[in-house]
């Protein structure tokens, strides 16, 4: 998505072929209906879920294109043939772990992910036992894979190392998508909370606000999005956050360190936020969990 955005401001028109049965598969569906309205329909944007592209012919600039040979996800069957200048392959990251010498220490991967646990030391598989002195970080254990969650694990590795027990919350690690507008989102979907809830015996609340209320967006001509949260009714704990908007990627952060620190939706909506600033989004999510008015 965020190349399709980068093409398309370029003018070129860009279809994406997606094997999920929906585009921004792992985004709130929420927040996603939002993207694609701002994201997809204005601009120069089709697309296809629930399809791979099976094969790929190479074409010739300015003489023959590029062909895209497209089958359905689950029956295997041939759908349709794109032709098109350009074909970008955009499927993701694999672990480069092939050559480690892993085997030799009694290692199975998983797709070629290591096992690790809490601490990031490695384990001989899933579940398995503890390696000594062995650590695996980033895109290589699958735990989370973003250039920040692989920096937090080194240094939590590092700690334990020398003795200083540490963990990593991946629940308070944030991610963005770099579109305009942004995209962020930090700890549990709106369906992954309810999933916990059904579990643990709790009310799960969700706060939206708007950036159109807000001066600063406003101000600044971009009065599209929405920031939502989403809490425990009977704590208060923040367990999720998601936004869609002007520097969404920035915002984030703030509901980040409020989940690692473990904040409650009260605390939060008692804090003062600078006027005016985009900040105000959160600050009337926050309020609004707490039946409070902003404005």
């Amino acid at each position: 998505l965020e190349f399709a955005d980068v093409y398309t401001a370029l003018g070129s028109e860009v279809t994406l072929i997606e094997a999920m049965d929906t585009i921004m598969p792992g985004f709130d569906p929420e927040i996603r209906r939002v993207a694609e309205r701002l994201l997809i329909k204005p601009r120069s944007v089709d697309y296809r879920t629930g399809v791979f592209a099976s094969e790929v012919t190479p074409g010739i600039p300015g003489e023959k294109p590029v062909t895209i040979k497209m089958i359905d996800a689950n029956t295997k069957e041939l759908v349709e043939t794109l032709e098109v200048d350009q074909c970008l392959v955009a499927t993701g990251r694999v672990p480069n772990t092939a050559d480690c010498g892993l085997e030799a220490l009694g290692i199975e991967t998983n797709r070629g992910f290591v096992a690790v646990d809490e601490h990031m030391q490695v384990l001989t598989k899933e579940d398995g036992e503890l390696v000594p002195h062995l650590y695996c970080i980033g895109d290589a254990n699958g735990k989370m894979m973003l250039a920040h969650a692989a920096s937090a694990q080194g240094i939590s590795a590092v700690e334990n190392i020398a003795g200083r027990p540490h963990k990593v919350n991946h629940l308070a690690v944030p991610a963005a998508c770099f579109t305009h507008p942004e995209v962020a989102f930090v700890g549990m979907s709106e369906q992954q909370a309810m999933d916990s809830a059904k579990e643990g015996g709790f009310e799960v609340g969700k706060s939206v606000s708007h950036f159109r209320a807000n001066s600063k967006a406003l101000a600044e001509n971009e009065g599209e999005g929405i920031a939502k949260i989403i809490f425990r009714k009977d704590t208060g704990e923040l367990l999720g956050a998601h936004i869609i908007g002007l520097h969404a990627a920035d915002l984030i952060q703030e509901c980040a360190n409020a989940i690692a620190a473990g904040s409650t939706v009260e605390e939060l909506s008692m804090m003062t936020h600078t006027h005016p600033t985009l900040s105000e989004v959160l600050d009337g999510a926050f309020k609004g969990a707490m039946g409070l008015a902003a404005h």
